[in-house]
């Protein structure tokens, strides 16, 4: 795959770092274009969203992850929600003009913070994706289950794919099942049995980082490809 390291404008005077993944031969997957978001603690860097970008590289998926703002500083501590948003809405147009506008699919990929962000934006129609994908969607803050982030996700309509880990302090299966119930568009759900928030599996399994990471990436291709 060709690899290309880049820097996306968010405003005036601001930019954040990017990773740009392209297949170096083309296939049915190649006008598929997926923008990887990262979670509040990680950047986009993280082992699960580099893999998992990397891996659907591999199967001809043109793929670009960023850093929002607050981390290209090296900061702990989130940007205010309209900045991140920016940041998800500066990314999306990037890869549409360094693409020429030739993808004719865009997947929206989210991981924890820059899942909830990835759905706030297109709930609202900040961003216009075809699809998402939630590696780990936030429901409620750890102990939280009575104060759900679930009002937006009831106004999109785009097709959505959840992953979570059973031992997720940040979703209840349970509470995530009522709330899939309730949603209006399309959606399907990959339980990664014995995963924490990160897909972190305890010791004593004898699955690796690698095989969950691949578990995620036959999904996303068999989900994509169901979505047509």
């Amino acid at each position: 795959m060709n690899i290309e390291t880049i820097s996306i404008p968010v405003n005036d005077d601001e930019s954040v770092s990017g990773i740009l993944a392209t297949p170096v031969t083309a296939n049915a997957n190649t006008r598929t274009g997926l923008v990887f978001a990262h979670g509040m603690a990680n950047d986009m860097n993280h082992p699960t969203i580099k893999d998992v970008a990397e891996g659907l590289t591999a199967q001809g998926f043109t793929t670009l992850r960023f850093n929002f703002p607050y981390r290209e500083k090296g900061r702990r501590s989130a940007d205010p929600e309209h900045k991140l948003i920016q940041a998800w809405k500066s990314a999306v147009d990037f890869l549409a003009q360094k693409t020429d506008n030739s993808l004719t699919t865009l997947v929206a990929v989210g991981k924890s913070l820059g899942a909830r962000i990835a759905s706030t934006a297109a709930a609202n129609g900040d961003i216009h994706p075809d699809r998402l994908i939630f590696l780990g969607y936030p429901l409620h803050a750890p102990g939280r289950k009575d104060s759900p982030r679930d009002a937006h996700l009831y106004n999109i309509k785009t097709p959505m794919l959840f992953f979570e880990g059973t031992r997720d302090p940040f979703c209840d299966l349970d509470l995530l099942a009522t709330v899939l119930e309730r949603l209006c568009a399309p959606r399907a759900l990959e339980i990664i049995e014995g995963g924490d928030h990160s897909f972190i599996l305890p010791k004593s399994d004898p699955r690796t980082d690698r095989d969950v990471h691949d578990q995620v990436i036959r999904k996303c291709v068999e989900w994509l490809h169901s979505q047509g």
